[in-house]
């Protein structure tokens, strides 16, 4: 669905943000896409939605590339960005204008959408919380049926009971033949739903593996102590010792902690990395 091949851009000529960067992604996942500020986890979403053009090397969404931003590409992707601008119409009038631009567009699923939120279609946009505003682009991208979904920060502004609410509309909304690609750095609030896990820094992709992977070769555990023989690839000190990631020869499943993979594979990125080559 998504390939991009030596991309390379910067916002000045010369600091480039991404050197050569190459990433596949295919239907019927949750990409949950990790880095520190000013990584480039939005500019490369904007790419990929041709907001954004690269400097060089090519980003193609279906086998077209998205800076030639062609209507039959575009009406098949769909982006909801951190910060936004909503019009002072009526909930019903925005989807009357703007559902037209999506040949999937889902009218029954926007009506399910809206009453999971606890959205009136009479309500004005500008007239809504900053969580509702957010509820709201949420329902209308999901109800687009776009086969590319692409959500910056989209729990931000997201009280405690409407991310549970988020993650459980998520997962009954999308099909096997939809992308779903999440930029967070909230990684508590959408563990269990990210699958593949990819990591940038430095303009590469330095870690992009799948849940069941991940299960596989890593641990994480808390231990009061640290043997010798058991070193952890990475640890923090925690209340009662220390949490870490090690390495799982006997293919033990535990529950995996993205924030300290995260912090592991940022701090360490190559001997995580090569646990994943045994």
């Amino acid at each position: 669905m998504v390939h991009i091949e030596k991309l390379k851009f910067g916002y000045t000529k010369k600091q480039a943000l991404f050197r050569d960067l190459d990433l596949e992604l295919q239907p019927g996942n949750i990409y949950g896409l990790l880095g520190k500020n000013g990584a480039g986890k939005t500019t490369l979403l904007k790419i990929i939605a041709g907001l954004v053009f690269p400097q060089s090397g090519n980003c193609r969404v279906n086998g077209m590339e998205t800076r030639d931003r062609k209507p039959e590409v575009l009406q098949d992707i769909y982006i909801i960005p951190e910060e936004y601008y909503l019009p002072p119409v009526k909930i019903a009038n925005f989807i009357s204008i703007n559902a037209t631009f999506y040949y999937r567009f889902d009218h029954e699923k926007m009506d399910w959408l809206l009453k999971e939120f606890q959205l009136d279609k009479n309500s004005k946009l500008n007239q809504l919380s900053f969580g509702q505003k957010k509820k709201f682009l949420l329902a209308f991208g999901l109800a687009t049926s776009s086969r590319l979904l692409l959500m910056d920060e989209p729990t931000n502004g997201l009280d405690i009971p409407s991310k549970s609410q988020f993650r459980r509309v998520i997962a009954a909304s999308l099909n096997e033949d939809q992308c779903l690609i999440i930029s967070t750095h909230q990684v508590r609030d959408l563990e269990s739903l990210i699958d593949p896990v990819i990591i940038i820094d430095n303009g590469q992709i330095i870690f992009n593996q799948s849940v069941e992977s991940i299960s596989t070769h890593l641990l994480f555990e808390t231990r009061k102590e640290l043997k010798e023989n058991e070193q952890p690839l990475y640890a923090e000190e925690t209340f009662g010792g220390h949490t870490g990631i090690f390495p799982n020869p006997g293919n033990r499943e535990t529950k995996i902690d993205l924030e300290l993979l995260f912090n592991g594979v940022v701090s360490n990125e190559t001997r995580i990395n090569n646990i994943f080559e045994k």
